[in-house]
Parts: C-alpha cells; sequence; structure tokens
C-alpha cells in the first residue's frame, strides 16, 4: 500500500495522523526531526511525505529545498503542516517545492482527502485498485491475481510481495526493503525468508514458458521486470 513519511515533532499530533493514515491502509513512518529525514529519505523514498515546517534539525522548508534540488526526491509529493497562515507565507512554503499547504489546526477528514487526491495526482499506480503488467493483473479490492485470465491462487504474503513489486516497476529492492514493505517493521524474519516466499510467488505466476516478470539482481535483491509487458 502507499507509504507515507511523516515529520513532524509534536508527538500527539504524528501520532493522530499515524492512526488515521493505518485506519485507511497506507502504510506509515515517522520521524520527528528534519536532519533525520533527510538521512531517511536517502535510504528509502516514501509516495508521499507530510511535512511540519518548524522542526529541530533541519527546517520543513530546507528540506523541502533539499528534496526538490535531488533528482531521485525532486517530485516526491509533500504536503506542508504549518501554524503559520499568512499569505506571503504560504507563497513561501509553496515557492519552496511543497505540492500542498496545510494551516494548524486543520480537519484530519480533510487532510485525509488531499493525501488521496495527491496521491491519485502524483502516483496514480499505487492506489489504483487494479494493477496491470502485460498478461499479469492484481486486483487490491479481491485479492486475486490472474495472468493472460487465469487465476492464480497465492498467499497473503505471495500477493503483498507481487503487490510491493508491481507499484515500482524496475526498482531494484533489497532483501531488508522488502522486509519493512512486505512483512513490517515490528515483525522479525530472517532475510532468507525473502527468497523463499520469491520462490513460491516465481512457482505460481509461472508456467511452462512464460516470461518471468520478477527479476533477481545478484548482490542486490529483486525487481519487477519494467520490460516485462513489452516482452510478455
Amino acid at each position: 500500500m502507499p507509504k507515507v513519511l511523516i515529520v513532524e515533532d509534536e508527538e500527539p499530533l504524528a501520532m493522530l495522523l499515524r492512526y488515521n493514515l493505518e485506519a485507511e491502509g497506507y502504510t506509515v513512518e515517522t520521524c520527528m526531526r528534519g536532519d533525520e529525514a533527510d538521512i531517511r529519505l536517502r535510504e528509502d523514498q516514501p509516495d508521499l511525505m507530510i511535512l511540519d515546517w518548524m522542526l529541530p534539525g533541519l527546517s520543513g522548508i530546507e528540506l523541502c529545498r533539499r528534496l526538490r534540488s535531488r533528482s531521485e526526491t525532486e517530485r516526491l509529493p509533500v504536503i506542508m503542516l504549518t501554524a503559520r497562515g499568512e499569505e506571503q507565507e504560504r507563497i513561501r512554503g509553496l515557492a519552496t517545492g511543497a505540492d500542498d499547504y496545510v494551516v494548524k489546526p486543520f480537519s484530519i477528514p480533510e487532510l485525509m482527502a488531499r493525501v488521496r487526491a495527491m496521491l491519485r495526482r502524483a502516483k496514480p499506480e499505487v492506489v489504483s485498485s487494479l494493477l496491470r503488467s502485460g498478461d499479469l493483473e492484481l486486483d487490491r479490492e479481491t485479492h486475486r491475481v490472474r495472468r493472460s485470465g487465469r487465476e492464480i491462487h497465492l498467499g497473503p504474503t505471495e500477493f503483498r510481495l507481487l503487490e510491493f513489486l508491481m507499484t515500482s516497476p524496475g526498482r531494484v529492492f533489497s532483501r531488508e526493503q522488502l522486509l519493512d514493505g512486505v512483512w513490517g517493521h515490528d515483525v522479525y524474519v530472517d532475510e532468507r525468508t525473502v527468497d523463499v516466499h520469491v520462490g513460491r510467488l516465481r512457482k505460481a505466476i509461472n508456467r511452462g514458458k512464460a516470461v518471468d516478470p520478477i527479476r533477481t539482481v545478484r548482490g542486490a535483491g529483486y525487481a519487477f521486470n519494467d520490460q516485462f509487458a513489452a516482452a510478455s
């Protein structure tokens, strides 16, 4: 599911946002410092960031500037939170690179609506209920997978693994990143378990001489082949 990073130093607000986002099915991470968020964003990217203006370590404005200056994060959707409601401050936040601007205190349902709207515009592949590539189709609502019209029966872990890979075709994920994205941060699973489940997934979706959509990158991890649609 879509991953949201909350960068907010007011812990009660961060927890409130996390609770509501997770209730809607998002994967959520939180940071309380701007410099900590900067480091994390160099290692792994969310699908959207909710960013407070005033942060310890590195301000939200400066963090936003840095993100827009790097090619890998220049298009990352950013919703900025601030107690500053003046027009000039809003203009400054948007000029720095924020995509949307919400003044505290704000309505949680309104913020959730803005998150959904922004993801639909910026990353439709992560909110669409139907993922397609070549002859492979994954339906998030019915939890069904089909290939060339034939239904494929997957276990819940293999389904989440395929879904996770299909939302970022071409991107190579390490075993550690797959553990975090598919199993979650709070579950201890050995990295070799990833190989076992990838093997099960491949066995289920590949029959005969069918093209394998999952690419193994030696020493790095796994990726959903971004050339699969053309090859299948």
